[in-house]
């Protein structure tokens, strides 16, 4: 088996690398389009801009590789079936499920190595190469986060009008409650600086709620340094301001965390989360699913006719997988089970399918 895993890797790789730089090279094709109109403005040159395409290459690939490996493996074990090397291999003993294993485990390899790329290279890449286009472009380069934002924090609502890199903030109210409907106080001061864990705000305006049941007291004082613990930290604050797609998978656990917390509507981030912890099953249901109709072929010349086939049912799922999604965000079902039902259905398809063909 060892050599017959060698074998197939070696194949699956050929083909799925052949894939990606096809599907990739599309994308950045048509990235380029886009990049064109602004090629002669400030300093922006041909060079500059295929540099800035070759950044945004990996995120590209990240973004593809389900469907990069999912095509590898039907297009390579089809290259095997059409050289009738699957029927000497069942002539040895080697059953369907055998290389079915001998393909997951090679699919795997190759989806973890892409999942490392995505979610450590590709967020930096992205990052550098929208300032390296906007620098070009002689753009004012600013951060992520730097307009203003609202946030709430266990007991506090924060409200921010300008974020300087993540470390200093102007203009920043800062409201504490008592309970869920009542003050305790509010404070305000144009400037404050952020180390990550501690709000220290400068020259603060304070006013302090007294109530009770006949009358409100307000004390109003000024104190030369205030200083307020929060939940969040900086990474959760550049995250503010880029969609879920666009965030690692730990920032987006760390933000739905956050979210959950404070009692915040967390639906687009809890989607894409869970979907993103769902990829591998759904690469395995869809690998699964698509190799009894490249074994289907083996006597049949209709290989091209039935891989398609496999292709387009596997596709049709990973859409309906994404649609599932975007439904239980507009009508607020359970995520989790939006985004596992419908994998683990397929998945449980796919095995019995599989085993069906393997005792042919």
């Amino acid at each position: 088996m060892k050599i017959l895993d060698r074998y197939i890797a070696k194949t699956l790789f050929k083909y799925s690398l052949s894939v990606m730089v096809i599907l990739v090279g599309i994308f950045a094709f048509f990235k380029f389009l886009e990049e064109v109109d602004d090629i002669g403005r400030a300093s922006y040159t041909l060079i500059d801009a295929l540099v800035y395409i070759g950044l945004t290459l990996p995120s590209i690939a990240y973004l593809l590789f389900s469907l990069i490996i999912l095509l590898g493996v039907i297009l390579s074990l089809g290259y095997l079936a059409s050289n009738s090397e699957l029927v000497i291999m069942h002539s040895m003993g080697i059953s369907v499920i055998d290389i079915t294993k001998s393909s997951l485990k090679i699919s795997l390899v190759f989806a973890l190595i892409m999942i490392i790329i995505g979610e450590f290279a590709a967020p930096v890449a992205l990052d550098y190469a929208k300032k390296y286009r906007a620098e070009a472009l002689g753009q004012k380069v600013v951060s992520v986060n730097q307009e203003g934002f609202w946030i709430k924090d266990k007991q506090n609502i924060i409200h921010v009008g300008r974020n300087v890199d993540g470390s200093q903030f102007k203009d920043i109210t800062l409201i504490k409650l008592k309970s869920a409907r009542e003050l305790h106080s509010i404070s305000h001061s144009q400037k404050a600086d952020f180390d990550g864990k501690t709000i220290s705000m400068h020259q603060s305006k304070q006013y302090l709620i007294n109530q009770d049941d006949k009358f409100t007291n307000i004390d109003k004082r000024t104190l030369p340094q205030l200083f307020s613990k929060v939940a969040f930290d900086r990474q959760l604050l550049q995250s503010l301001k880029r969609e879920p797609k666009e965030l690692s998978t730990w920032q987006l656990f760390k933000q739905v965390d956050y979210l959950s917390v404070n009692g915040l509507a967390l639906g687009k981030y809890e989607v894409e989360f869970y979907s993103r912890l769902m990829k591998p099953i759904t690469l395995i249901a869809m690998i699964i699913l698509s190799i009894p109709f490249v074994f289907e072929s083996l006597r049949d010349a209709s290989l091209g006719k039935k891989i398609f086939l496999g292709v387009v049912i596997s596709l049709f799922f990973e859409l309906f997988s994404r649609i599932g999604g975007a439904l239980s965000l507009r009508l607020d079902y359970n995520h989790f089970l939006i985004a596992s039902i419908p994998t683990l259905v397929v998945l449980v398809f796919a095995i019995i399918l599989l085993k069906r063909k393997s005792i042919q």
